[in-house]
């Protein structure tokens, strides 16, 4: 027997609600708060009982947690729309209105070739070039795939039997990468790496090979006098 689905179909608008939604960061936990953290914990028997208990104990993700009300969502929701009205639909009119046969031939072949050459050039750079230099003692290895698509992992740094993990995520010159927030997917994977291997997993942020959050290699060098104890 199926479990009854409370989802609602928006059929073709997925796809813009979708993306509008995940570029500007409006269901993030910053803004309605960790969600399958909260799910998890009330463990509801009814849509009706995980509705109340979440509206009683959501609290945005942030220095200064704001409660999560109806209002709240009903707010985002008219970001989103004007997100979507004002800046997404345009662009996207303008990018329809000028793609060609060759911008999508191109494209598949950058995409398979260059994009995924200067991504393995950078999280090599990244690792050999800094981080390992600055930490000599640590053994570093790319991951597996199969840890690579599971846990969200580039590179584990090894302390001994034990290790830490490295995600590397480009950014451009004008991210703010300070308001950064992991998934709760990607959360969930880095606990299951910290419990197999003993090592938190840290975010590094880079612009071709350089760092840009350089307080991370100073977390890095206290977990490594950690995991050595």
């Amino acid at each position: 027997m199926k479990n009854k689905r409370y989802s609602k179909d928006f059929g073709k608008k997925e796809k813009v609600l979708n993306y509008a939604c995940q570029t500007y960061q409006l269901s993030r936990p910053n803004k309605v708060g960790a969600v399958m953290a909260l799910i998890r914990e009330c463990q509801p028997k009814s849509i009706e009982e995980w509705e109340k208990w979440y509206f009683e104990k959501a609290y945005t993700d942030g220095k200064t947690p704001v409660k999560v009300t109806k209002e709240v969502l009903q707010e985002l929701g008219e970001r989103l729309h004007v997100k979507i009205t004002e800046i997404v639909i345009p662009e996207w009119q303008e990018a329809f209105r000028n793609l060609t046969l060759q911008d999508c031939v191109d494209y598949i072949s950058n995409l398979t070739i260059e994009r995924t050459y200067d991504g393995f050039i950078r999280e090599k750079s990244v690792v050999t070039d800094n981080i390992a230099k600055k930490f000599p003692g640590v053994r570093f290895e790319e991951s597996d795939p199969e840890l690579d698509h599971a846990g969200d992992i580039d590179y584990l740094g090894y302390v001994g039997a034990k290790a830490f993990g490295i995600q590397i995520k480009p950014v451009t010159a004008k991210a703010n990468f300070g308001n950064y927030s992991a998934t709760e997917r990607m959360k969930a994977s880095f606990r299951d790496f910290e419990a197999k291997y003993g090592g938190k997993v840290f975010v590094v942020f880079s612009i071709d090979d350089e760092i840009k959050n350089t307080e991370v290699l100073e977390a890095i060098e206290k977990e490594i006098a950690r995991l050595k104890k």
